[in-house]
């Protein structure tokens, strides 16, 4: 799982620093060489793109980092943690729900993969099978009870 989410850190970087080192440079030149910069609407796009590369390049530097920071070995094997599949049942509608907790840049709530900084990711951390949680969302507080769960150790 680290290694799939550095390689897309990684593409991504490498993809900005190449916009930022090659691209952008050349847009600028051009729209400067077309006269007067206070009123030209392509030299400030321009600029606010390389403004918004560079933001964004800190942020996935930083994430790499962070990412590199976690060692998988210390990820528990007897609780819900990073990589655990959930089964949940939603108490209020009697329903069986199947989530993966993932890191940010792979959560697709639609696909079943959620973050482990949403808020059902952060409700659902370090819990057990038969827990009940609450989970505060901008829709409500649904209760969902840990049917079961597997971890990244165990064969999913």
């Amino acid at each position: 799982m680290s290694s799939e989410i550095k390689k897309k850190l990684e593409d991504e970087i490498h993809a900005l620093e190449k916009e930022l080192r090659e691209e952008l440079p050349r847009a600028l030149k051009i729209a400067a060489a077309m006269g007067d910069l206070s009123e030209n609407a392509d030299y400030s796009a321009a600029r606010e793109r390389q403004d918004f590369v560079r933001v964004r390049l800190g942020h996935l530097k930083q994430r790499l980092a962070d990412l590199s920071m976690i060692n998988f070995d210390k990820i528990p094997h007897d609780r819900i943690s990073l990589g655990s599949r959930v089964v949940l049942l939603d108490v209020d509608k009697n329903e069986e729900i199947t989530y993966k907790l993932v890191t940010s840049e792979d959560a697709n709530a639609p696909a079943g993969l959620i973050s482990t900084t949403s808020p059902i990711g952060r409700s659902l951390l370090n819990k057990r099978e038969g827990d009940t949680v609450e989970v505060k969302i901008p829709s409500g507080t649904p209760t969902f009870e840990i049917i079961s769960f597997t971890t990244m150790h165990d064969k999913q």
